[in-house]
């Protein structure tokens, strides 16, 4: 079972990283590695300041960047299939 009475057991399926000042090129870089090697199988970075998304999907257990969504564009992801988000939804 994903969780228990513990807590989270293994990697989620998907991770959304939302930027702040706080966060550094090392960090972004160690997580993305982490996250690749966990076996998560979609990464999103979120720029709010820029207000894009960069999308990055797992095949053959590496990341591979999947696009560049920008204000006004849709995303989905592979893990739901019929769900699209509107950007300019989000980055109003």
């Amino acid at each position: 079972e994903m969780v228990d009475t513990r807590g989270c057991n293994g990697a989620p399926d998907m991770i959304i990283e939302i930027l702040s000042q706080n966060n550094s090129k090392h960090d972004l870089v160690t997580k993305y590695n982490l996250y690749e090697e966990a076996g998560v199988r979609e990464y999103w970075i979120v720029f709010p300041e820029e207000k894009t998304i960069q999308k990055f999907e797992l095949e053959n257990n590496k990341f591979v960047f999947k696009g560049f969504f920008a204000q006004d564009g849709i995303i989905n992801t592979q893990l739901l299939p019929n769900l699209n988000i509107q950007l300019e939804d989000i980055f109003y």
